[in-house]
């Protein structure tokens, strides 16, 4: 079952999905997977994903970032803050009454599953934060806020469809890859602008001794936005503190959006998330995937 929600969260209506299975008695009783989009877009990149969740027996929510979507834009204006971003979330989870989810994120979003996972006064069942360094994403700050002057170009959404064609990792066959670039270049430049700003300026390296749940740290092998080995780094810092917390996974093939490269990527979710509730003080576990 697929409800619409719109939620009054600081001045602005947010629009959240919500996706459960089909006929189930008390789908409040099941668990919760948040799941956060990159920058820039929506939560229409988890389409075919929220749904073969919930069929699996998952509570899923999808929210549009406010000024994405079907939200509304912020009553500040747009959002430069990843921080800000991880408020509004919190507002989200309660207005739903949400304790505990999993979280999910990709990009701007898998940086943002790192702000919630280092939050322990908002304790998570876990975490699965994908292409996302903890470090200040590599991007030109200075750069984007002067872009955020002159946003309206025509060769904006070319640019969009270009660089998400060369996002793509090297096994997604070329038809999808087109898909995917093609939903991309739905996007409003000053939002993504005012995204990638938080996404270069977020740091929370100094707060990973503060994780406290189980989390996975994802690296699509061909994504250009990250260093893989930064990525893995992360999981080592946070089990230096917390041994056997965290995991890390390369994904060969895969470039900056593994829920819209990888078929059945529900399946993948799944089992990284029963391997989070598996995990119990064991050395980290490393490892690649071939897509």
């Amino acid at each position: 079952m697929i409800e619409a929600c719109y939620l009054e969260i600081a001045g602005a209506l947010g629009f959240v999905e919500i996706v459960t299975p089909d006929a189930h008695p008390a789908p409040d009783t099941l668990p919760t997977v948040l799941c956060i989009h990159t920058a820039g877009q929506s939560g229409v990149q988890y389409r075919h994903v929220a749904r073969d969740l919930a069929a699996r027996g998952y509570r899923v929510l999808v929210p549009d970032l406010p000024g994405h979507g079907r939200s509304e834009p912020a009553p500040g204006g747009p959002v430069t803050s990843l921080t800000d971003y991880g408020d509004w979330l919190c507002a989200v989870l309660d207005e739903l009454g949400v304790d505990r989810p999993y979280v999910l994120g990709c990009s701007i979003g898998g940086k943002l599953t790192l702000e919630l996972s280092v939050r322990p006064d908002r304790p998570l069942a876990g975490a699965i934060a994908m292409e996302a360094e903890a470090g200040p994403g590599r991007v030109n700050v200075a750069g984007l806020r002067r872009e955020l002057e002159d946003v309206a170009g025509p060769a904006r959404a070319e640019r969009t469809y270009l660089g998400t064609l060369a996002s793509v990792g090297t096994s997604v066959p070329d038809d999808t890859a087109r898909a995917i670039a093609t939903m991309h270049k739905r996007e409003d430049p000053e939002i993504s602008s005012s995204d990638l700003i938080g996404w270069g300026s977020h740091d929370v390296r100094d707060r990973l001794h503060l994780v406290t749940a189980p989390i996975h740290l994802v690296a699509g092998l061909d994504d250009p936005w990250i260093r893989a080995s930064e990525v893995e780094q992360v999981a080592a810092r946070i089990n230096d503190a917390q041994p056997g917390l965290a995991r890390y996974t390369g994904l060969t093939g895969i470039g900056h959006y593994p829920m819209e490269e990888i078929d059945d990527f529900a399946a993948v979710v799944d089992d990284w998330i029963r391997e989070l509730d598996e995990t119990s003080g064991s050395e980290m576990v490393s490892e690649e995937i071939a897509s």
